[in-house]
């Protein structure tokens, strides 16, 4: 790491970042909790122990342990819940500042990636971004005992009370937060809108595919009780803390290898390849936000929400069912996750003519992604607060355009990181075109423009009208265009997922 060094005084002590290109000032690694392992394992994120001298803040902070491989960038240790910081100008009185959350399926991802280097965001709109770690899978999210739960929402609080308390020596304004998140980041905000700790920790929200995934206590406890027995322990904390991280992270890996065999069980979770979720749990998660946020709690917060055309088109190609997919998978798909009695039918009939293989892909993708974000919106809007809608359009280049305006391809816009192994991997390799760069560049300000001033630049979502910006190379501003899917969905609620019953 090259650049000269620069100061800032926290509440916990002195850390010194260094200043890089074009005199940004970065900051990596700082404590906004104390590292939640030994008798903190399983506990609430209690704040930072406090230093004397300066602290080094050059290099990220590890994530908490994660089957597979390790995270691009990813460190080593117990320090897991850090922030990182990039500033235009640390001696600003005020500028808005941009909290990112990462997605990663609430079990996997790390605030270190290249996709999540936030120089470009921070330099070319004129805010002080902060990207942070949180605890992800059985850290963060499995239902314990005598555990609170969703740790993992926890942390991300406690770094919010961070950034007030602390942002305004970074040139920040604690007024002026924006929390922006993709897929489980975007999930984490909706939680956070109707979290009652999280309220006055930030003024807007930006949330980018919304997943519909929540589950029941019951549900949670279920997983939570047989990944335990997978380490040889029960799904309490003095049990579980004998069982190393990475030991315990490896088994939650092995049995997300095997969800096939617990559809029976486990139902939408199942099929939905998902073990770690926020637990609807009458406090912290009262209830699911499109639920949440109808009673006007977060009225007055402005919000963002935008979901991709092809949500689910990445997963299809990457695990090898585009263009495989049965008649059988597909009718099966539709009975879990098509909404009603008649949800399979609903489907057949408006999109006649598709494919197994679209059907499958078209309800995943609402149910999972799309009608969240969309009902998100909505809600928020019906609750009298101010909402904005937008589609991803614009395709992505890479194989040969197959993965179209798939998911995640917003946050390899926003960032401006083609050359991050994720954005290769989302836009393809080599230089993008004038036609790509023009395009994040674009969304690159309308996100800045709602994080200066709450204004991203078209009309604010209105039940009757919908007025949905349509993001790509040329965008433009048009009725909600996934209207058929709207259709099927409506009078139908988004409710957690929970343990299957029978089939009667």
């Amino acid at each position: 790491m090259t650049g000269t060094g620069v100061q800032v005084r926290t509440t916990a002590g002195t850390v010194a970042g260094l200043r890089e290109g074009e005199g940004l000032a970065v900051f990596r690694g700082v404590p906004f909790a104390r590292p939640p392992v030994g008798t903190l394992r399983f506990a609430a994120p209690r704040p930072p122990l406090t230093w004397a001298g300066v602290r080094d803040a050059t290099a990220f902070g590890p994530p908490v342990p994660q089957s597979g491989p390790a995270p691009v960038g990813s460190l080593t240790g117990e320090n897991w819940l850090t922030v990182n910081v990039w500033s235009p100008d640390p001696g600003a009185a005020g500028l808005p500042v941009l909290v990112w959350i990462h997605g990663g399926a609430y079990a996997a991802g790390s605030a270190a990636d290249p996709l999540y280097d936030a120089a470009l965001l921070a330099r070319q709109a004129g805010l002080v971004v902060v990207t942070l770690n949180y605890r992800v899978g059985a850290e963060g999210f499995a239902a314990l005992e005598d555990a609170p739960a969703n740790r993992g929402l926890l942390d991300q609080i406690a770094a919010l009370r961070w950034v007030r308390e602390n942002i305004s020596g970074f040139g920040g304004d604690p007024d002026r937060v924006t929390v922006c998140g993709q897929s489980a980041g975007a999930g984490s905000i909706a939680s956070l809108l109707a979290a009652p700790p999280a309220r006055g920790l930030f003024r807007r929200a930006i949330a980018q595919s919304v997943p519909g995934l929540y589950f029941t206590p019951a549900l949670a406890a279920d997983i939570a009780a047989v990944l335990a027995g997978r380490v040889d322990a029960k799904p309490t904390v003095e049990s579980l803390s004998a069982v190393a991280p990475q030991r315990l992270a490896d088994a939650a890996g092995a049995l997300t290898m095997e969800l096939d065999e617990h559809v029976g069980r486990w139902g939408r979770a199942a099929r939905g390849a998902a073990l770690f979720a926020p637990v609807v749990d009458d406090d912290l998660v009262p209830d699911v936000p499109w639920r949440a946020v109808r009673d006007g709690r977060a009225a007055d917060v402005e919000l963002l929400v935008c979901h991709a055309r092809d949500e689910f088109r990445l997963f299809m190609v990457m695990t090898g069912r585009l263009g495989a997919v049965t008649e059988e998978e597909a009718t099966a798909t539709l009975r879990a996750f098509a909404p009603g009695p008649g949800g399979e039918d609903a489907y057949r009939e408006s999109f006649p003519g598709a494919s197994a293989g679209a059907l499958f892909e078209t309800v995943c993708a609402d149910a999972l992604f799309r009608m969240p974000s969309l009902r998100l919106a909505e809600a928020h809007s019906t609750a009298g607060g101010t909402a904005y809608l937008a589609e991803l359009c614009g395709q992505s280049p890479a194989l040969g355009g197959a993965l179209g305006s798939c998911h995640s391809l917003d946050v390899a816009l926003l960032f401006g990181t083609f050359g991050s192994p994720a954005g290769r991997g989302l836009l393809g390799e080599g230089a993008p075109s004038a036609g790509t760069v023009a395009f994040a560049d674009g969304l690159r300000r309308a996100w800045a423009a709602f994080a200066y001033g709450g204004d991203p630049g078209w009309p604010a979502y209105e039940p009757g009208r919908r007025p949905t910006r349509l993001l790509g190379p040329a965008a433009s501003t048009a009725p909600y265009p996934e209207e058929a899917s709207r259709r099927i969905w409506d009078g139908h609620g988004i409710e957690p997922f929970d343990l299957a019953r029978p089939h009667r």
